[in-house]
């Protein structure tokens, strides 16, 4: 058992983020992750809407909105970074936002870090709205249709966190802490990662494709979606360890934290508008 052990504690260090390299290019399991997961999203969406009549759009449509909100995801997720995360550096240096180079000391290639789960969910949202508004579809119908799968897909991209050794947990004495050779500290820590990919994820998705058939108010997806990931993600940052710039930005509760609260509440008061409207 104590083999397990080490080798399980261990772990972070013996993975290998990138997958093969030619030259300057480099193919790393967190690009294949993202890939794998809006493949899942697809294919989930795909299966519902050739057996379930409410969802009125086609294949053709389904691939292209897909486009939109990957495109939503990363350009959201970016600036909800900038803006969330690190607002102040990234208002002397706007260059470096979509740029991925710093240039505080010349110019250094860095690629381009920092992603934030939080305005990926907006950019995606405000990406499908334009697409559905353009086209003339049911926005109500659209969420219901891709939100029950959204977090089984978001379980890959943390496993992509999880192999990259970012986003680790805070010290632990437990046995199921992990070295994670970027943490300052060479201590074990909860891998917070796997948590998220867990609960997030898995959980999450088992959760909301079981009731996705139940009779609720149209559109009950994104609030059921807002109230579960924000519940479950403000548990987990216990064990995560808060971004190093902020720490705690108010009392003992991290940025990811104030998010999720206010996710938790606006999808109570939405789901509330969206039962009265039914009700009428």
């Amino acid at each position: 058992m104590n083999d397990f052990w080490t080798w399980w504690q261990h772990l972070p260090q013996n993975i290998d983020p990138v997958i093969f390299q030619i030259g300057s290019f480099r193919l790393q399991y967190y690009g294949l992750m993202y890939i794998v997961a809006f493949a899942l999203t697809f294919f989930l969406a795909l299966y519902r809407i050739k057996r379930e009549p409410r969802f009125e759009i086609s294949t053709d449509q389904l691939k292209e909105v897909m486009v939109y909100m990957i495109l939503g995801l990363i350009i959201g997720a970016r600036l909800g970074y900038v803006v969330f995360y690190n607002f102040s550096y990234y208002l002397k240096h706007p260059l470096e936002i979509f740029l991925p180079f710093s240039f505080s000391n010349g110019i250094t290639f860095t690629g381009i870090s920092g992603m934030s789960y939080h305005g990926g969910l907006i950019g995606v949202v405000f990406a499908g709205w334009l697409y559905v508004r353009k086209n003339q579809l049911n926005p109500w119908d659209m969420i219901d249709l891709f939100f029950p799968g959204a977090p089984l897909g978001y379980t890959f991209g943390r496993l992509g966190n999880f192999i990259n050794g970012e986003l680790y947990g805070r010290v632990t004495s437990a046995k199921i802490g992990m070295y994670f050779p970027l943490a300052p500290t060479k201590e074990l820590r909860h891998p917070s990662q796997l948590y998220e990919a867990f609960f997030e994820g898995i959980f999450l998705f088992a959760v909301l494709w079981s009731v996705r058939k139940i009779k609720l108010p149209r559109g009950a997806m994104i609030a059921l979606y807002l109230i579960g990931y924000g519940l479950v993600r403000f548990i987990i940052e216990v064990f995560r360890e808060p971004d190093a710039h902020l720490g705690f930005v108010i009392l003992s509760f991290s940025m990811g934290q104030v998010l999720c609260f206010l996710m938790i509440v606006s999808g109570i008061g939405l789901y509330l508008y969206l039962w009265r409207k039914e009700q009428q």
